[in-house]
């Protein structure tokens, strides 16, 4: 009987956990399980790319859906994440897929503090990493800068914008030192600010369609040129 009440305190306590913590997904691996699963090997002349990142890459695939349509091209972007969740969801979002190409556009979210505190050392830390396992698996990265944010919405007290600047220089620098492409989409969206204006993005954050077009011809670019590496 002794154990049986044991076993229900036990029970209640795991029961009155927030869900967030019983379900034990930090990463969200669930979300693209089944897309994933559905996804077959690429043909022998597919130049296969993945897009990994956070609500800036989904919204591109939301917002612009006719860039992605009938090209080669897969979104792994999701809401809200930063570079140590999409660290621990690479290989299954990323490697798995066997793309020629990833384009990796990360790090405002962790500056906004989005899964707690994160320095600019640590978000290099898992942009690396990342790096360094698309390449041992053959995989050609392109590193996007950070998009320009002068504030955020949902962490005002957050002041961004010389945060997303010293990142930049940071990835632009590794890629440099390792070779592998920086592509620059800071340098032609940011205003006098160093924020993004109203006409890329109406909450100075997420691009509108205007916004995506103006990144559209810049990473196509820096996909052709990841190709003929």
């Amino acid at each position: 009987m002794y154990t049986f009440k044991k076993f229900l305190v036990i029970l209640a306590i795991l029961m009155s956990l927030p869900k967030d913590l019983q379900a034990q997904d930090w990463p969200n691996l669930k979300q693209f399980q089944e897309a994933n699963a559905e996804v077959g090997p690429p043909s022998s002349n597919e130049n296969r790319v993945v897009f990994m990142g956070n609500s800036i890459t989904i919204g591109w695939l939301n917002k612009r859906p006719e860039f992605f349509a009938g090209k080669p091209y897969i979104n792994r972007g999701i809401s809200g994440q930063t570079t140590p969740q999409m660290l621990l969801r690479f290989r299954q979002d990323v490697i798995d897929l066997k793309p020629k190409v990833v384009v990796i556009l990360a790090g405002t979210n962790d500056i906004a503090g989005n899964t707690g505190p994160s320095t600019l050392d640590m978000i290099m830390d898992n942009i690396i990493s990342m790096t360094e396992l698309a390449q041992a698996n053959d995989i050609k990265v392109i590193l996007s800068s950070t998009l320009p944010a002068y504030k955020y919405s949902w962490k005002p007290e957050v002041k961004p914008a010389d945060k997303i600047v010293a990142l930049n220089k940071k990835i632009k620098a590794y890629a440099a030192y390792t070779g592998h492409i920086y592509l620059d989409y800071f340098s032609v969206m940011a205003d006098e600010r160093n924020g993004l204006p109203k006409e890329y993005a109406n909450d100075e954050v997420h691009p509108t369609p205007e916004g995506y077009m103006v990144m559209e011809p810049l990473v196509e670019k820096a996909i052709a040129e990841a190709l003929e590496k």
